[in-house]
């Protein structure tokens, strides 16, 4: 058995005993089991599938990270990622997380644009006085 942990930068999002996992390196995919060597890697933009303890597949999309194995612990960093049981059910929610996070992004740059206009603005009032 080894020990999968995936972090993200606000929580842990998967911290469990699996038998198997299989990613994608930016040079091509792998497999990784219990007696595999420790190994470093930097995950691609992707598709993650590991077995739990039960022998249930499961899968990820993550965004681009780095992947450690030492000893029996898997430490998985990405900076997104999102789980889902089975290929079919993960593509939905990835488009609805991304839709999420699209919604997000576009508050951000309404806000950062109110922020320079009126920054701008400020300034012009300075050079008035």
């Amino acid at each position: 058995m080894m020990r999968l942990k995936v972090l993200l930068p606000t929580q842990v999002l998967i911290d469990q005993e699996v038998t198997k996992i299989t990613a994608e390196a930016t040079n091509g995919f792998f497999t990784l089991l219990p007696r595999h060597i420790d190994f470093v890697a930097p995950l691609a933009s992707g598709l993650l599938s590991f077995v739990t303890s039960e022998g249930k597949e499961e899968f990820l999309a993550v965004d681009e990270g780095t992947l450690v194995k030492r000893g029996q612990e898997v430490l998985i960093s990405t900076r997104n990622s999102v789980r889902g049981p089975d290929l079919g059910k993960l593509k939905q929610v990835i488009v609805e997380h991304f839709q999420e996070v699209d919604e997000h992004e576009r508050q951000v740059r309404s806000a950062t644009a109110k922020l320079e206009a009126e920054f701008v603005q400020r300034f012009i009032e300075l050079r008035e006085r």
